[in-house]
């Protein structure tokens, strides 16, 4: 086994730091100096959803803590195993707005690409971790009838590429998925969503970065930040570049109990993205997927942590509050009440406005 540093920025060659990616959830806490801990008790192993971690997402987390927020977000326990109501394996119900396999086509004037299946960490919360890939990405000639239901349509003005994970794509294929897009005359923004750039900053690469730049498409890249500390991992020092190119650069969360699930670590978490150039965007509640039930937050204790949450922070610091239910024509939003008036439009909160967004 090659020996993992706890120093990020090895190198800036991201393919070579991703293959070094730990992949044994035994020498995660190992390299943590947790591998005489309790916790190594209750590790899967050989979890059909196996960990990854790249080096400097290694680099993250705290020695020694076995209740790090960044190692929860990663080490695969046999818990997850556990079968639990209402948790299942498409909690979004994905299958049925796939006009083509690997496009999502569920809200007006957007649709999703899933550019691959390949991810360089594995969070064990992804509402994608039972995706079937294999029939349904958009490569070779899933592609093309991709872009030719694109193309067709053309009230889609906004193309959002996912996974996956986008950016595990190299430059020079990501560069031909753009120039094709680029085709299509009524796009006219692009929006990546992508966790590599919090865990593998090297893969903001000056190429990457220019091409984005010079595209005739907007782009958007939305990261995927859960807690200040993964900020460690050394993506504020990459962000300059992004916006220098004019990139909008947002972030989205998922609240997660036993990670951000305190106004401590919400408020550190909008503060430290700021201050790093990025804009807090959404902080959803969990999608219930098998596997994840661990970090469910209750819903009265989310909407009563969101409120103390916008009454602690200016506007611009708080992300929407979201929840993506299936057969919805947009994503349900929770925005808090002002004053003395108590709104409650769903019995999902005392406190909480119920729009959709």
């Amino acid at each position: 086994m090659i020996p993992i540093s706890l120093e990020s920025g090895q190198s800036d060659d991201w393919r070579a730091l991703q293959r070094r990616a730990l992949r044994s959830p035994a020498a995660l806490l190992a390299a943590l100096g947790l591998e005489n801990d309790p916790l190594a008790e209750t590790l899967d192993s050989a979890s059909p959803f196996p960990l990854r971690v790249p080096p400097p997402f290694l680099a993250a987390m705290t020695p020694g803590d076995p209740n790090d927020p960044v190692l929860r977000q990663v080490l695969s326990l046999t818990a997850e195993r556990a079968a639990v109501p209402g948790f299942r394996a498409d909690p979004l119900e994905e299958a049925d707005h796939s006009p083509t396999p690997g496009l999502l086509h569920k809200y007006a004037g957007r649709a999703l690409l899933i550019t691959t299946g390949a991810c360089a960490v594995h969070c064990r919360y992804c509402f994608r971790r039972h995706f079937p890939y294999p029939d349904a990405h958009s490569q070779g000639a899933k592609l093309e009838a991709a872009l030719a239901y694109l193309e067709k349509t053309p009230s889609v003005e906004e193309i959002i590429l996912s996974g996956g994970d986008p950016l595990m794509l190299d430059d020079e294929k990501l560069a031909a998925l753009l120039t094709r897009l680029e085709a299509l005359p009524h796009l006219k923004r692009l929006r990546i969503h992508s966790r590599t750039p919090v865990v593998l900053p090297q893969r903001l690469t000056p190429v990457l970065v220019e091409r984005l730049s010079a595209s005739r498409l907007q782009p958007v890249l939305v990261v995927h930040v859960n807690h200040a500390q993964e900020l460690r991992a050394g993506l504020p020092e990459r962000v300059p570049a992004l916006r220098a190119a004019g990139i909008t650069v947002l972030n989205q969360a998922v609240l997660l109990a036993g990670v951000n699930d305190s106004l401590d670590a919400l408020t550190a978490l909008g503060d430290a993205l700021f201050a790093a150039g990025i804009l807090p965007y959404y902080l959803h509640l969990l999608d219930p997927v098998a596997g994840a039930a661990a970090f469910a937050v209750p819903r009265d204790q989310a909407l009563a942590l969101y409120q103390a949450l916008c009454e602690a922070r200016s506007g611009y610091l708080v992300p929407r509050l979201a929840e993506e239910i299936p057969g919805r024509g947009g994503k349900q939003s929770y925005a808090p009440t002002l004053g003395p008036s108590r709104i409650d439009a769903t019995g999902l909160g005392e406190k909480v406005v119920v729009r959709e967004a």
